[in-house]
């Protein structure tokens, strides 16, 4: 039987980076580089050690198949892709493209919903997310062209758990002074409408992308503000979801006990210790991980025992199937009301009671 795999963690530099990925999560990286994002588990992270040590998940797909991928289609691209980001200045503000723009336009598998968990924010941190008022492209146009879009960009203030849901179309641009853990269907299609008048590595201004951005931009009112988040007990966790988009479902995981169980169910599943570390046992073999290490769970393991480092250690679970997500809330005896109240935040149909 396959074994949780310890993915190695990508950094990647940015201008608007800073030291906390190295400094306070632990990657291995020079904390004196401006350090943006460290992409956690996708398509080209590679495995740290075992048997597939070197090999990458994209590797795996092929060799593995359903072994790996369950009920995902092993011959595309793994559908997820996690980070942790470090913003210790303002990110652009920028928008990412539906499926069928992608596909239609850029040509690529698909387009770019994500969302993020605040894990830490400076005194007033705030995001842009969406409009201020209901706005249209011959505005949004007129606004880039004389440097009025600022007036109408809506911010939200941030705490540490507060959860974003952001659907491709929507305006957003992450606040100096976060850190976050992302959530996004794999791509990295990004249209940069304003980039703060900031100047690049090569000494000029990043490009803008405000012709194909507004042509994504959902135009309405931005109203999102952090999610109302779902909490539940099963298999020995104490589960405290997030988000729960039908591609993927964002859940942080705390062990009641001594040990609790994560089901895979037949899906892969990505787990991402935080503070403190924990062992998975899987088949009477155990992996041991430190704080924010990532592994992937195959969904050929039936069943991963989880046993902390010490009580109340927690770790971020992402369920790459929505319907994996919706059994496990009935093993749980949730009420179909509180079930649907949450799933409407994401505009998905509820299940059958």
């Amino acid at each position: 039987m396959l074994q949780p795999l310890i993915i190695e963690p990508k950094l990647t530099s940015a201008i608007w980076g800073g030291d906390a990925l190295v400094r306070l999560y632990g990657k291995n990286g020079d904390a004196g580089a401006r350090l943006g994002e460290s992409w956690e588990c996708w398509d080209e992270n590679v495995v740290r050690s075992g048997p597939f040590a070197g090999k990458t998940v994209a590797d795996l797909r092929a060799e593995l198949g359903r072994r790996l991928m369950g009920s995902l289609d092993p011959g595309r691209m793994f559908p997820v892709l996690t980070k942790i980001i470090d913003a210790r200045q303002s990110l652009s503000v920028q928008v990412h493209p539906d499926d069928s723009y992608a596909r239609r336009v850029e040509r690529q598998q698909n387009g770019k919903t994500e969302c993020w968990v605040i894990l830490a924010a400076e005194p007033g941190a705030e995001l842009v997310l969406g409009w201020a008022k209901a706005t249209s492209r011959a505005e949004y146009e007129r606004r880039v062209a004389d440097g009025t879009l600022g007036d109408i960009l809506r911010r939200v203030p941030v705490r540490p758990n507060d959860a974003f849901y952001l659907p491709s179309g929507t305006l957003h641009a992450i606040g100096a002074g976060i850190q976050l853990f992302e959530t996004q269907q794999a791509s990295d299609l990004t249209y940069r409408i304003f980039d703060w008048n900031r100047i690049g590595p090569d000494g000029k201004p990043r490009p803008l992308h405000v012709e194909r951005a507004a042509d994504v931009l959902d135009y309405g009112r931005g109203t999102a503000a952090q999610t109302a988040h779902l909490h539940y007990r099963v298999d020995g966790l104490a589960n405290e979801a997030y988000i729960a988009d039908p591609r993927f479902v964002v859940e942080r995981v705390s062990v009641l006990a001594k040990s609790g169980l994560l089901l895979p169910d037949g899906a892969p599943l990505i787990f991402m210790t935080m503070q403190h570390g924990m062992a998975l046992e899987a088949d009477a073999a155990v992996t041991a991980l430190g704080p924010w290490t990532t592994v992937l769970i195959p969904a050929e393991i039936p069943r991963v025992a989880v046993t902390p480092s010490q009580n109340g250690a927690a770790a971020f679970a992402v369920t790459t199937s929505r319907e994996v997500f919706l059994r496990r809330l009935s093993r749980a005896g949730l009420p179909a009301a509180a079930r649907d109240a949450f799933l409407q935040q994401f505009e998905i149909a509820p299940a059958p009671a």
